[in-house]
């Protein structure tokens, strides 16, 4: 395809959201590849535009192994473009061996913490915003993330997130008050799928999902190791102060080791 955007070279498209494309590009400085990010048109609304920049700015705010790199920015055009560290990996998928998914899931844990740490809070975390490269998890995707400070382009009522990962709070609409224990219940919902191959909750249509989320108890996981049990579970919680932080659940989990059977 190669498009170019000054110094760097698209060469092929990776993915395609709501109101983003990635490609595989070539920086041409550093002859190196890269992804690079650009909004799927120029003519996409100033709210379109406001998040995408924030999302730029929100990820390069940090600096961690386990979330993906932000090297640049630019425009073409007039439309905005920024690039990442060209992660060459597939998402996350299940099922995994327990000791694998724990293994896994703590390292996403301990970004989200490094994350929260910084006043950011990602709000849609699944399978698919994370890719797994040589083993190791790498977290991408902060579009729908909020900093610290943000000012709002919108507020409560907005649906934020993918909804069978949600936590009860967005569920509900409250956007406004929904803090990093969000993240927690998404990790909680990954880690179930992790172990069992399905979702905690699923349903024909979002009004039915909404229904199960809110209401219905969390799932149990049979045949698991009952320390596990209790740690997605944990995360799975209605309310948010009863889970754990995202730190304190890379540290159970790092923990973990499956109790000796009778």
């Amino acid at each position: 395809m190669d498009e170019d955007y000054g110094r760097y070279r698209a060469v092929e498209e990776l993915a395609r959201g709501s109101f983003g494309v990635v490609y595989r590009a070539l920086d041409l400085e550093m002859r190196r590849p890269v992804a690079l990010k650009t909004l799927r048109s120029a003519e996409a609304s100033r709210v379109a535009r406001e998040r995408f920049l924030r999302e730029a700015r929100t990820a390069a705010q940090l600096s961690h192994p386990n979330i993906v790199r932000i090297l640049g920015t630019g425009e073409r055009a007039g439309v905005p473009f920024y690039t990442m560290r060209l992660v060459e990996g597939k998402p996350l998928a299940g099922p995994l061996p327990p000791a694998e998914a724990c293994r896994v899931m703590a390292a996403v844990a301990r970004a989200v913490a490094h994350a929260h740490g910084r006043g950011v809070i990602h709000r849609d975390l699944k399978p698919a915003n994370i890719l797994v490269e040589d083993g190791e998890p790498v977290l991408t995707d902060f579009g729908t993330a909020r900093s610290r400070g943000d000012l709002r382009l919108t507020e409560t009522g907005e649906l934020l997130g993918t909804p069978a990962y949600m936590a009860p709070e967005l569920v509900r609409g409250e956007v406004k008050g929904a803090d990093g224990q969000a993240d927690v219940y998404s990790m909680g919902a990954i880690l179930f799928e992790l172990l069992t191959g399905r979702l905690p909750y699923d349903g024909a249509s979002f009004l039915e999902l909404s229904s199960k989320v809110l209401h219905d108890p969390p799932p149990e996981l049979e045949g698991s190791d009952p320390a596990l049990a209790a740690i997605v579970r944990r995360c799975l919680a209605k309310e948010p102060a009863e889970r754990p932080t995202a730190a304190e659940l890379a540290r159970l989990l790092e923990g973990w080791a499956p109790l000796p059977r009778p």
